[in-house]
C-alpha cells in the first residue's frame, strides 16, 4: 500500500463532532476502531481530557493519536508548573500545529478537534495531519461519518444555545452517522467543557438523549 492509500484508509474511519455553545463546547465521538474492513475494537477512547478546561477528539492511527494525547498532557502539566495555569485551547492548538508541521515528512496520521474555555470564552479548533488548523465558530466533524453528522448539525444548530440544550444534538449527530457509516459504531461518548469544568455524560444520559 502506498503513502496515499495508507493515509486515506487510516483517516477514513470514525466520526467525531465538536459544537460551540453559549456557555462552553461539546465534543463527541463513537468508540469503534476499524482496520480497513476489520472491526478491531468497540471500546476505543476517542474523546480525551487534557485538563479541566481542555479536551480533544482523535481520529486516525491509534498509536499516533495516543502519542499526541500523552504529549499534550505532559506539555500542559509543564506549562502549569511554570505559569501556574493550564494551556488555553488557542495555545494548545498552536503547540500541536508546530509539532505536526515539524513532522510532516513522516506525519502523524491524525485528525484532531481541540476545544475548551479561554478566560470564559468557548474555543474550538480542527487540525489536520500537516498542522493546519481552523478556528470553528459553530460546529465541525471529522471522519467517514462526518458528512452525515454535518448535515444533521447544519439543520439543528442555532447560536446562543447552551451545552445542555445542544448535547442531545451531539448525540443524535453521532447516532445518525452510525446508521449510515459502517466505520462508525458502538458506544457514543460526549463531553461538555464549561466554566464549571469538564463533564462526561454517562451512558444512561447518552441513551436517554439518543431516543
Amino acid at each position: 500500500m502506498d503513502y496515499k492509500d495508507y493515509s486515506e484508509k487510516i483517516l477514513k474511519g470514525t466520526t467525531t463532532v465538536g459544537i460551540v455553545c453559549s456557555d462552553g463546547i461539546l465534543l463527541g465521538a463513537d468508540s469503534r476502531a476499524s482496520a480497513d474492513t476489520f472491526l478491531a475494537s468497540s471500546e476505543a477512547v476517542k474523546v480525551n481530557r487534557i485538563d479541566e478546561g481542555l479536551g480533544m477528539t482523535i481520529a486516525g492511527g491509534v498509536g499516533d493519536a495516543q502519542y499526541i494525547v500523552k504529549m499534550l498532557r505532559a506539555q500542559n502539566e509543564l506549562f502549569k508548573m511554570n505559569e501556574g495555569r493550564p494551556l488555553s485551547p488557542t495555545a494548545a492548538t498552536s503547540l500541536l500545529s508546530l509539532v505536526l508541521q515539524e513532522n510532516k515528512m513522516m506525519p502523524f496520521f491524525v485528525q484532531l478537534l481541540l476545544g475548551g474555555m479561554n478566560n470564559g470564552t468557548p474555543e474550538l479548533f480542527s487540525l489536520d495531519l500537516m498542522g493546519g488548523y481552523i478556528a470553528e465558530s459553530k460546529f465541525t466533524s471529522t471522519g467517514s461519518g462526518s458528512p452525515v453528522a454535518l448535515g444533521y448539525l447544519e439543520d439543528v444548530y442555532k447560536p446562543g444555545k447552551t451545552t445542555q440544550e445542544m448535547s442531545k444534538h451531539a448525540v443524535k449527530a453521532l447516532k445518525i452517522a452510525m446508521k449510515r457509516d459502517t466505520a462508525t459504531g458502538d458506544r457514543i461518548h460526549v463531553i461538555a467543557i464549561t466554566k464549571a469544568g469538564y463533564k462526561e455524560y454517562s451512558k444512561e444520559e447518552v441513551d436517554e438523549m439518543a431516543k
